[in-house]
Order: C-alpha cells, then structure tokens, then sequence
C-alpha cells in the first residue's frame, strides 16, 4: 500500500491533553485546555506549551510568567472540554465546572485538585511561532496525587491516573490502552 503526500499539517498524534491554569495581575485565575505541550528538557526539567496570541489565557501568562500544567483524568474530559472552548473573559471556570482550586507552592496560578499530576511552571523563553506564542518553562515543583505513589515515593502504574490524550487529526480525545513495552526493553530480546 502506498502514502499519499498532503500539505504539512500538525499531525503528530496523539498527544497529551493539559488543562493550564494561568492569574493576571487581578489574581483571577483562569483554566485554558491546550493539546500542543511537552517535555522539551530533562535537567533541569523544562516543559513547552503553545498559546494562541487570541486567547485570553495567552496574555495572563505573559503577564504573569508563569502557569500550572495539570493533566486530566477520564473523569474530568468534560471540564476539560469545556475549558478548551470558552473563553475566561467571560466566564469563571472553576466556578462553572466546579473544579477546585488548590495553592500552588511556588507560583500564584492554582493547581486543580481533580487533575492527579499538576506542574509549577516559571516562563524562561516566548518564541512567536505564528498563530501560537511558544512558552518554555522551567518545572518548579510536581504535585502527584498520594495514591500514585508506591512506598518508595516513585509512581508504579501511570495507568491508575487514567491520563486522556488528543488526536489533531480527528478532533477525538483517546483512552490509553495500557502499557505495551518499557523503556529499554528491545535490548532484552
């Protein structure tokens, strides 16, 4: 079977579903939903996330500098949804979705308590990309929910935090099956 050749498009798929949670100098706090995040550094521990310049979120955090990567479970993709398609120009979402709003340790976005892994994000860099602004962010501190954790303090089944991802080319959030394979494991073969 052949490929057919189409124009570049954002076809990287799937790819991790983040709700950011971002304050002005208002202190009004505010949940964007974002597809286009990820690692781009281990040490120190970095993260990118890209940003419409038209969204309202877009200039809190450029104001702000900072923001908190909160990955969703299954049971909050509708809040999820809903945060990704109204704007918090508008509306208080925490108080629509009934989300709850937790101090973060380092900076003043909140996490959200219902997402079991939140990251404190201090903008290092913006690169205007063209309709996105890319900001890159330094990892201050991790919130992992208790019940992830095993006795040494490390996370023994991501799968128990039923993480959702998005796939650009069908607009369809994705369950994750479960684990095919670790890290290094063709080299045991």
């Amino acid at each position: 079977m052949g490929k057919i050749v189409k124009p570049g498009m954002t076809a990287l798929c799937p790819v991790p579903l983040v709700m950011v949670t971002c304050v002005g100098a208002d202190d009004k706090p505010n949940i964007i939903t974002l597809a286009w995040a990820g690692v781009v550094c281990s040490e120190p521990p970095m993260i990118g996330i890209s940003v419409r310049q038209s969204r309202h979120s877009h200039g809190l955090i450029k104001q702000s500098g900072e923001f908190v990567v909160n990955m969703p479970a299954e049971d909050i993709l509708d809040q999820a949804d809903y945060c990704g398609i109204v704007s918090g120009k508008t509306f208080d979402k925490f108080q629509k979705t009934g989300l709850t709003q937790l101090k973060a340790t380092q900076v003043k976005a909140p996490i959200i308590k219902e997402c079991p892994i939140s990251l404190e994000c201090r903008t290092t860099q913006i690169i205007s990309l063209g309709t996105h602004d890319l900001f890159l962010a330094k990892v201050l501190a991790t919130h992992i929910d208790e019940d992830l954790l095993d006795d040494d303090g490390s996370v023994s089944d991501i799968m128990a935090a039923t993480p959702v991802a998005y796939s650009p080319l069908t607009s369809e959030y994705l369950s994750l099956a479960g684990v095919i394979g670790k890290h290094g494991y063709s080299r045991k073969k």
